[in-house]
């Protein structure tokens, strides 16, 4: 059985082997600048350790494995021009290193790309195969809108919020891990385990990251404390705050979420709100909870091989603030 280092490894090995053609260059040295600036790798490990909880020879997996990381980065591709992000993993994006129209086309093939590898698969699993990546390609993009959508909405709840980190993050987790287990012939039931698994890891992983955009160390969370507060992004905590915030500290956020405001005196306040709101400590149960459904669902899957998946999952949780 893989340690997560190796399948880490083997993943990026296996990114770097495929051979794309010479020309056009613009519309594949983008593709390949893209896999070649790394990232975590999350979602093709997810796979690969799913299929270990059944089978140890993972080649079977390989080919689903590398189509779900190259439809995360094709999505990147795309994100990154609505964001009119600069950055990306530290360099240059792939709209400024080169433009918005090779953007969108180099993604455009990447995503015909992913859906090549897995019609590698085997016959007798590959409509199903097709039907969960197709479902949860379909749900990503719905989440990616619900979250453009709530720029300009002044009436998100929570359970809106949610819905959307669902779609936009988590759901392609647990297909990773749903795709995983069908290559190694999964039950349908323990299919439906690692789905579910995935998906509240995935939901209890993003309010992780949200808590720690507000209240994070920024040499141990890796990117700029404050960033959703200087965007105004309609997080969990902003709107819990505005659920339990009185007249006052209820106007105040308001106006603090509708001005271009991007001082780290803004910051400040919003997070002393959020404190007297005891909006960390909430947040913090809420992640518990979703992790804790995670965990159950992981322990309900018949398997001695999910001593990957129980490190993979704490080292994701176990961010330092």
């Amino acid at each position: 059985m893989k340690s997560i280092k190796e399948l880490s490894e083997l993943v990026s090995d296996e990114l770097m082997n495929i051979k794309y053609p010479k020309t056009p260059s613009s519309l594949y040295d983008p593709i390949e600048y893209i896999l070649d600036l790394g990232g975590k790798r999350i979602r093709p490990i997810l796979v690969l350790m799913a299929y270990q909880l059944f089978d140890k020879n993972i080649a079977k997996a390989i080919s689903p494995a590398l189509a779900i990381e190259i439809f995360h980065n094709f999505t990147l591709l795309h994100d990154d021009i609505m964001d009119n992000a600069p950055l990306r993993r530290g360099q240059k994006t792939v709209h400024e290193k080169w433009n918005n129209n090779v953007a969108i086309l180099s993604g455009d093939t990447m995503l015909v790309q992913a859906y090549r590898l897995i019609g590698e698969l085997d016959n007798s699993i590959v409509k199903q195969v097709l039907a969960v990546f197709s479902k949860a390609a379909t749900e990503v993009c719905e989440g990616q809108q619900w979250d453009m959508d709530f720029e300009t909405q002044t009436n998100v709840s929570i359970t809106d919020y949610l819905k959307m980190i669902e779609y936009k993050t988590a759901v392609l987790l647990g297909a990773a891990l749903q795709i995983g287990g069908i290559t190694a012939g999964a039950s349908k039931q323990e299919q439906n385990y690692l789905y579910a698994f995935g998906r509240d890891l995935g939901i209890a992983f993003q309010l992780k990251d949200d808590l720690l955009d507000a209240f994070g160390n920024i040499e141990t969370f890796g990117k700029q404390v404050g960033g959703d507060i200087m965007a105004n992004k309609k997080t969990y905590l902003y709107l819990k705050a505005l659920a339990l915030a009185d007249e006052i500290q209820r106007t105040n956020l308001e106006q603090y979420f509708s001005s271009n405001d991007t001082s780290q005196l803004k910051v400040d306040s919003v997070k002393a709100i959020f404190s007297q709101l005891d909006i960390p400590r909430q947040t913090t149960n809420l992640i518990m909870e979703y992790h804790e459904r995670a965990m159950r669902n992981l322990a309900a899957i018949n398997s001695d091989s999910k001593e990957p998946l129980l490190a993979f999952s704490a080292s994701l949780m176990d961010r330092v603030s």
